[in-house]
């Protein structure tokens, strides 16, 4: 592709999403390996690295205007965003660089940029109330040991807890998520094992929400009521962040492709708190926010946003002093 394409980027918990546009052709390429991660922190080095794989496989050879990265774990797990810019401006020869949260580029992936709420739900979950100015409530997003209540991770883990406590012979087991589990991960301690050592338990957490909805479309009463349970916590997490806003609401990520079991709590859920609510599927992906922010960042319309969106240039950018790489 030639000089004068965008680029938008999704790095969530179940892999790296690119999507490339140019005047006359799109691009898209992916790989679904966990987030490279470094004592817990998104290890920014290693996960640019992968990037630019990504879109030079996908086609991103002759120049780029402008690219978006929205990164799961930004604010919180990203120290220095200016390191991605530092390790991709010259190997894609990239003009412009826009790093954000996952929750902004799903919130403009969903609803384009208007303001309301967006919850944006996979392994984890977070959820943004934002017009993209002067207001901007987060909600949950602390991962999986103290939030992402309702996430896939979350989902997993109550599965495997039910799980284990059929195999204990403890009440409120399910003697059916117990045999997805060992079909999945082998013997109870094989499952503790790669937990427990992984750099990325979230990530084999989460593997099992499928199960778990495999189970709660079987009729399994413990899986359906996790899911059920998962919906009304999303929706809890939604109310949360619409403080200053219109009660527009919508959602974003994988988890959602599991309507059936997912969408009557969330929305009853958010009804409840707010019966004057209104919900707006969402109009592309975390991947298309993150292409429409790239080319809204060529055009100069967008500013930085601090913890929450970063603006780079070869001459700093708005707000952003030109950065040194540092150790």
């Amino acid at each position: 592709m030639s000089r004068g394409g965008h680029a938008g980027v999704d790095v969530g918990g179940g892999g790296i999403r690119v999507r490339i546009e140019t005047a006359g052709e799109s691009a898209y390429g992916e790989d679904a390996a966990p987030v490279p991660r470094e004592k817990g922190r998104v290890d920014l080095d290693r996960l640019a690295s992968r990037i630019a794989e990504i879109a030079e496989k996908t086609g991103a050879v002759g120049g780029l205007d402008a690219m978006a990265v929205g990164v799961t774990g930004l604010p919180g797990l990203v120290r220095e965003p200016g390191v991605l810019w530092h390790a991709l401006r010259e190997r894609l020869r990239i003009g412009t660089l826009v790093v954000a949260g996952d929750m902004v580029t799903t919130h403009v992936g969903a609803l384009g940029f208007r303001p309301g709420v967006v919850v944006a739900a996979g392994t984890g979950v977070i959820t943004l109330g934002t017009d993209l100015n002067g207001v901007w409530n987060q909600s949950d997003g602390w991962g999986h040991l103290l939030g992402d209540q309702g996430g896939g991770a979350w989902i997993g883990t109550q599965g495997l807890q039910a799980a284990l406590r059929a195999y204990d012979g403890r009440s409120g087991g399910s003697a059916v998520l117990l045999d997805l589990m060992t079909a999945r991960f082998g013997e109870p301690l094989d499952l503790v094992a790669l937990v427990y050592e992984s750099g990325s338990p979230a990530h084999h957490l989460a593997s099992f929400a499928p199960c778990v909805g495999e189970a709660a479309r079987a009729g399994d009463p413990v899986a359906r009521g996790i899911w059920t349970e998962a919906g009304r916590q999303l929706g809890l997490t939604a109310v949360a962040a619409a403080g200053g806003l219109e009660p527009v609401f919508s959602w974003g990520g994988r988890l959602f492709d599991a309507a059936d079991l997912l969408m009557e709590p969330f929305l009853s859920a958010v009804r409840e708190a707010l019966p004057e609510a209104r919900f707006t599927p969402p109009l592309g992906t975390s991947a298309d926010g993150a292409l429409a922010l790239a080319k809204a960042a060529a055009d100069g319309t967008i500013r930085p946003r601090h913890p929450y969106l970063y603006v780079f240039t070869p001459t700093g950018g708005p707000g952003v002093p030109p950065l040194r790489r540092t150790r």
